[in-house]
């Protein structure tokens, strides 16, 4: 099968902002062996090798990046780290019980985990742990999480409190906020200095890694056969760790559908955070399907994002990916709209990026058909910071043909909803796309949206949270 590469994207600030530590290593030539090849060098791929070498430190780990490791999605995001207590509902569509609550404990307890091993490895990447606010800034979406803390309630689990307009207002800095709901597990990062860390680690425990080595052609068998520019590299087992990459291989381009999200970063501005009252480093979303997700850093800027959710015609990673200005423009309006105290701020860094979006906005992972040793973790949905390392221990057992409680989860070869072919996928998409922007832009304004864009609406795929 053929891979499709792409040119890499341009640098976001948390990775321009690391200066010296972005030197490449080496990139794959000649011939090559592997008892386990990993495609891709972001949080998936790099979680995974390290748990491989964990496992059996005697094992022959390699990965394979097109760009630089945390080069596409782990070097783009918001730095958020979140669990899957806002997606219960969907764990619930497709789990039992116990394994909803086993996953989404899992993914509760990946945040504590990182925090440690930033701590044990002197990752310097700012991992703070004050928590995560899902806030209305709009009548109609207040108590949009009363069915997610149903849910939870009936489980038995309590991770959401409920906070008055007050307080939200008062811990977010603006008056926007109408009422909210805070999780106190969640963290934030700087994902390019965590992602960058990781390489580091990973290749102190034996793993090689060949960067600036895009993958052109993969030839199933035993052993598997990569194809790269200036050689070829054969492994027992591979792990595609793509993001939305992946979607150029047919069978997992049904799966997903690269979508865009895009952050604006302003100057430096901590005496007006404190004047705002926003101290506290919790990170924030909105209830928006496009949602607005927003932090400060530790130099007292705000990182402001949203999930713009423009697509590429075919599932091209093409500029749209990298700096894609008519949603540059959205997300700026929508930190101006939040925070009007700051319209005269610079915004000194703007980017876009990917985003492998399932329809319920959760992972599926499995082994491609006609193959016993090419396994995949897909469909991060813009949440892969904390539950990647999650995935990187399915895929481990995957690739190790382990059978435990991680290889034999409910995330492992469900049945998920499909996307259309082109070029239904990407009119369908850009038409359902816009009826959002205008029903979220008439709720905003304070109107009733049309009754046709919001039928169209309801067709998009999971947001970030499940709504009541």
């Amino acid at each position: 099968m053929r891979l499709a590469s792409s040119a890499p994207l341009a640098r976001s600030y948390w990775l321009r902002s690391l200066k010296d530590s972005l030197q490449p290593s080496r990139s794959l030539s000649g011939e090559q062996r592997a008892d386990v090849a990993i495609i891709g060098g972001g949080f998936v791929g790099l979680w995974t090798a390290l748990t491989l070498k964990e496992r059996d430190p005697k094992l022959d780990v390699v990965i394979v990046e097109q760009d630089i490791c945390g080069g596409g999605a782990s070097g783009r995001n918001g730095g958020f780290v979140m669990s899957w207590w806002p997606k219960i509902g969907s764990l619930l569509g497709f789990c039992d019980q116990a394994q909803a609550l086993f996953l989404a404990h899992a993914a509760e307890q990946a945040i504590a985990e990182l925090g440690a091993f930033c701590q044990e490895h002197r990752i310097d990447a700012d991992f703070v742990r004050n928590g995560w606010l899902w806030t209305a800034t709009t009548p109609a979406h207040i108590d949009s999480w009363n069915g997610t803390l149903a849910l939870c309630e009936r489980l038995g689990v309590a991770p959401f409190a409920r906070w008055t307009a007050d307080q939200v207002a008062a811990a977010t800095g603006s008056a926007v906020h109408l009422a909210g709901v805070f999780e106190a597990s969640n963290a934030t990062v700087q994902p390019g200095a965590l992602v960058r860390g990781m390489r580091r680690v990973a290749e102190q425990a034996g793993v090689r890694i060949f960067e600036q080595s895009a993958v052109t052609q993969i030839d199933p068998g035993r052993p598997v056969r990569l194809h790269c520019a200036k050689g070829h590299l054969d492994a027992g087992a591979v792990v595609l760790a793509s993001n939305a990459w992946a979607a150029s291989i047919p069978e997992l381009g049904k799966l997903i559908v690269p979508v865009n999200s895009s952050i604006v970063v302003t100057e430096p501005i901590p005496d007006d955070l404190r004047t705002l009252g926003w101290t506290g480093q919790q990170s924030i979303t909105d209830s928006q399907l496009m949602v607005d997700y927003y932090r400060t850093t530790r130099d007292g800027r705000i990182a402001f994002g949203k999930g713009t959710g423009a697509l590429a015609y075919g599932s091209r990673i093409d500029h749209t990916f990298s700096r894609h200005q008519p949603s540059i423009d959205l997300t700026a309006a929508d930190l101006r709209r939040t925070y009007p105290s700051l319209a005269h701020k610079q915004i000194t860094d703007a980017w876009s990026g990917p985003i492998d979006r399932t329809y319920d906005s959760l992972p599926v992972f499995g082994t491609l058909a006609g193959s016993d040793n090419i396994h995949y973790g897909i469909g991060w949905s813009g949440n892969g910071v904390g539950p990647s390392r999650l995935g990187g221990r399915i895929l481990a057992s995957l690739a190790l043909n382990t059978p435990d409680p991680w290889s034999q989860c409910a995330l492992v070869g469900r049945t998920c909803k499909t996307f259309p072919p082109e070029p239904l996928r990407y009119l369908g998409g850009s038409l359902v796309r816009n009826a959002v922007i205008r029903k979220e832009r008439a709720e905003i304004s304070g109107e009733q949206p049309r009754a046709l864009d919001r039928l169209l609406a309801g067709l998009a795929p999971a947001g970030l949270e499940d709504k009541a």
